[in-house]
């Protein structure tokens, strides 16, 4: 009887002793799945903020404080990295942290390199290269999606199921789908251009060649009115109004890269749009929007287009009229 008993105990002490081996390993799974979802959430709010910075219309009026922020956001995606890092990995989710890791660095060099080449990107020379490295670390968010939702989320289910733990549904552990590249449009340097409020620039080059060359501003107008030179005209300040400047190519060339521009005077509310060319005798027009809404009041606004190489008379590039914006 006494050797039944010690039998007994001693299976009973085995039961118990891999009950809470299970019992730790499936809690282990349980803390690694809830931590690697956390941080892919944060992920998903430094993109969200990330995109709506870069598509938010006011690049060009506070270009430092869109850099400053662009910064601070590549500082938080490093922060989400260093998290993943410090996450205890139970053995079968090994795999899946190794790519988790390279998901997340990908992340955080995209932002990075957007920080760099943001103010590059909104210029008028150096931004074909500066918006073609932006599309490239778009490319690598979308890279980081798929890798973690066709590998990184598969795998974590794999090892959660072969513990015996279920995945989704109502008990069932949640596996945050993550996703850091709103839209596939990103990839491409035209959509990304138009999102800044630049434009690309022509591949072809202005030549001060022997001849006449430049533009004369007809008129301006807003909302399908054309605005007075001689009386205020007032319009409203809200949504941020839209500048429609009609132009004509007086020379005897093809113009490339056309730069207009609307600012109002005392203000920094300034818009600028590029016209990738213009045809000689033929008229235009070139939409100019501000980047924010304007301040209500009374003041004196400029449109421009800003003269070609080789233009001798500008007299007639610009007009001046009163504003009430209201």
């Amino acid at each position: 009887m006494a050797v039944v008993v010690v039998i007994v105990i001693i299976v009973l002490l085995a039961v118990l002793v891999h009950s809470c081996d299970v019992s730790a390993t499936n809690s282990s799974l349980r803390d690694y799945t809830n931590g690697v979802s956390a941080e892919i959430q944060k992920s998903d709010d430094t993109s969200a903020q990330l995109f709506k910075a870069l598509g938010s219309g006011e690049a060009h009026s506070n270009l430092t404080g869109l850099t400053q922020q662009i910064t601070l956001l590549a500082g938080n995606a490093q922060k989400q990295l260093s998290a993943v890092q410090d996450l205890s990995v139970p053995g079968s989710m090994q795999a899946a942290q190794t790519k988790l890791l390279l998901a997340m660095r990908m992340r955080r060099d995209g932002v990075r390199v957007i920080a760099t080449e943001i103010q590059p990107a909104l210029g008028t020379s150096t931004n074909r290269d500066a918006i073609n490295q932006i599309a490239k670390a778009n490319s690598l968010f979308y890279s980081s999606d798929v890798l973690y939702k066709a590998y990184v989320g598969p795998e974590m289910a794999a090892a959660l199921h072969a513990a015996g733990i279920g995945v989704g549904g109502t008990n069932g552990e949640s596996i945050n789908p993550g996703q850091f590249l709103p839209d596939l449009g990103w990839l491409n340097a035209s959509f990304i251009a138009d999102k800044l409020g630049s434009r690309l620039p022509s591949s072809h080059q202005n030549t001060a060649a022997p001849g006449l060359h430049g533009h004369v501003l007809n008129s301006v107008s807003v909302g399908g009115t054309q605005l007075s030179a001689t009386t205020t005209n007032t319009i409203p300040a809200s949504p941020p109004p839209t500048f429609v400047l009609n132009l004509t190519n007086g020379g005897q060339y093809t113009e490339y890269n056309v730069h207009c521009k609307v600012a109002v005077v005392g203000l920094s509310d300034t818009g600028s749009t590029t016209l990738s060319q213009t045809t000689a005798g033929q008229t235009t027009d070139c939409s100019v929007k501000l980047p924010k809404a304007a301040t209500p009041g009374t003041y004196q606004v400029t449109a421009e287009v800003l003269p070609v190489p080789g233009e001798k008379d500008t007299a007639n590039n610009s007009i001046t009229v009163s504003v009430t914006f209201q």
